[in-house]
């Protein structure tokens, strides 16, 4: 029966009304799931800027030494505010040290970002770190995973180990599932950001946990860890506290994975737009620094001479007396040998206190790499 038109009036303005309120707020996401896709998307895009390289695929970290300053964190008592990174998922075990109310993790690579996205839809179909790992490296998820809430990341390191990846026909129809999840995140993504996406999961699957950092270029290197070895590390206390050592620190990371807090952002750390961006939204947001993991990035900010600029975008992120820095330092970087150095590592993690960086800036005390990394020994 036709409908009056008053009626189909009424009911044409709401389905309109329908549309713009779906529009403005998104889709309701389900629980463990991303929060409305538009505003995520909308805020990588504001803060990112063109990408550029850095001469590897930077999968997993090859600094091994990445949880030895966590102790020094705990002494110094930070946590909470905003967390900045650069690379892989290193970050996510300082992020669940660290409890922010945000992560921006900033790389110059877009392939970093995609890597993201990758993890992140990793974490929105894993409701457990055993389902995650198994995702990951496309082993098969063992039997009611709930169970292995208690289990100790050598447990889960061991079910890795002891099993071949999924048949062919099960990894296409979960690859299927991670690019769609990956595509409700909002981030416009071309074929080719989609085949890199693919094929970095497939490094993951073929590898396993042997996976290894790889220059592009380069041989392998034997003093870098695996991903098994980055996976069982301690820090200097002997705790293993990776983010995936216990399913607490795991809850915490996928929350924030959960409400769009853990943000990529495609960036130069010298450049003129991410990381003034990035200082804007922390101030919006009322966040202070918590801590800056930036790796040995500055090393090649010296070397190419972009240092001052980096210096000044560092200048502006809002912090306080406890917002620390955290770098790595390898042999090629520094000419002394350092104190921390712990024997049979090939990598140092430090921490300096931002105050300290800063004041010592604005002093002209950092005219060289080797400068910077002793005022961070001391």
């Amino acid at each position: 029966m036709p409908l009056r038109p008053d009626r189909s009036r009424r009911r044409a303005l709401r389905t309109v009304l329908a549309l713009c309120l779906l529009t403005a707020i998104g889709r309701p996401a389900a629980p463990g799931q991303p929060a409305a896709a538009p505003s995520f998307a909308a805020l990588v895009e504001r803060l990112s800027e063109p990408g550029g390289d850095f001469g590897g695929d930077n999968l997993i970290s090859n600094e091994q030494s990445y949880l030895h300053v966590l102790p020094a964190l705990t002494r110094a008592k930070v946590s909470g505010g905003a967390f900045i990174g650069v690379g892989p998922d290193q970050n996510f075990s300082y992020i669940a040290h660290l409890r922010p109310e945000i992560a921006y993790l900033i790389d110059i690579r877009r392939d970093n970002l995609l890597l993201h996205l990758l993890f992140k839809a990793l974490f929105a179909e894993a409701p457990t770190r055993v389902d995650y790992l198994s995702l990951l490296t496309g082993r098969p998820t063992p039997p009611q995973p709930e169970r292995w809430a208690d289990a100790t990341i050598d447990a889960l390191v061991d079910h890795i180990d002891g099993n071949l990846p999924v048949p062919w026909a099960e990894h296409q129809k979960i690859q299927a599932r991670l690019v769609e999840v990956v595509q409700g995140f909002g981030v416009p993504l071309s074929s080719a950001d989609l085949e890199t996406i693919a094929q970095s999961r497939a490094q993951f699957v073929r590898a396993g946990l042997s996976l290894v950092f790889r220059a592009r270029g380069q041989p392998l290197r034997p003093y870098y860890p695996t991903l098994r070895t980055l996976l069982l590390e301690n820090d200097r206390a002997g705790h293993q506290l990776s983010f995936l050592a216990s399913e607490t620190a795991f809850q915490f990371v996928r929350s924030l994975q959960a409400r769009d807090r853990i943000v990529p952002v495609v960036g130069d750390v010298s450049g003129p737009k991410a990381m003034r961006a990035i200082a804007a939204d922390m101030t919006a947001r009322r966040l202070r620094l918590s801590a800056f993991y930036i790796s040995n990035i500055e090393y090649y900010l010296f070397q190419d001479q972009n240092f001052g600029p980096y210096a000044e975008n560092v200048a502006r992120l809002p912090h306080d007396a406890r917002s620390m820095m955290i770098r790595s330092v390898f042999p090629s970087g520094s000419s002394r040998s350092l104190p921390q150095a712990v024997p049979g590592y090939y990598s140092t993690s430090l921490v300096q206190r931002f105050e300290t960086m800063l004041a010592d800036l604005a002093a002209g005390n950092y005219r060289t790499y080797h400068d910077l990394v002793q005022a961070s020994a001391r």
